[in-house]
């Protein structure tokens, strides 16, 4: 296996394993029962960094660990999904952005962009997990089930939306220090 290859493996864990603790270690509980954490950040810069595919593994991965790990099991499958996207998004966009003329020198007003997008499909992707379960619960796919599961999951949207704000916020501060590394740089294109 080539020394590049390697490097890009190693890196690959290194966000998915920087993810997970990162969601696990600094958390604030919610209402909801759930929480908000800082991982949202390495899940947009593993697609940022990493590329959209890359990313997508590295984020979905040590998301759905954290899950695993704290006790959240059933989010599990989701959040696999749900963080996959929001890397692979962002990742798409940042490289588009990045060719675009206005965004060629600015990697924060790139991140911004593509964090708002992939952050939106964090927000939404959650909503309709959370609406899924909640009406599955009270009683399968019936119109007062669903509206029972849409009422329930709409209370998590606004803490989604903080954590993923975070998240955008924390990937502008810790971007210009990785980008110092060249293998970084390279792979951002």
């Amino acid at each position: 296996m080539e020394k590049t290859n390697i490097k890009r493996l190693v890196t690959t864990a290194l966000f998915a394993a920087m993810t997970c603790v990162a969601t696990m270690m600094i958390k604030f509980p919610t209402p909801t029962f759930g929480y908000i954490h800082i991982g949202d950040c390495f899940v947009l810069l593993s697609g940022v960094i990493l590329g959209p595919y890359t990313g997508a593994l590295a984020a979905g991965v040590g998301s759905m660990s954290a899950d695993i790990f704290s006790g959240y099991i059933s989010f599990a499958p989701a959040t696999l999904i749900v963080k996959a996207l929001t890397a692979l998004a962002a990742g798409l966009l940042f490289r588009i952005a990045k060719k675009s003329s206005p965004f060629r020198r600015s990697h924060r007003a790139a991140v911004v962009i593509s964090g708002l997008i992939g952050e939106t499909i964090m927000v939404i992707g959650y909503f309709l997990y959370e609406t899924g379960v909640a009406a599955l619960g009270a009683g399968g796919f019936t119109a007062a089930a669903l509206a029972a599961g849409i009422t329930a999951s709409a209370a998590g949207i606004p803490f989604n939306i903080v954590q993923g704000i975070s998240g955008i916020l924390l990937s502008i501060i810790l971007l210009p220090l990785l980008s110092k590394i060249p293998d970084v740089r390279e792979w951002m294109g």
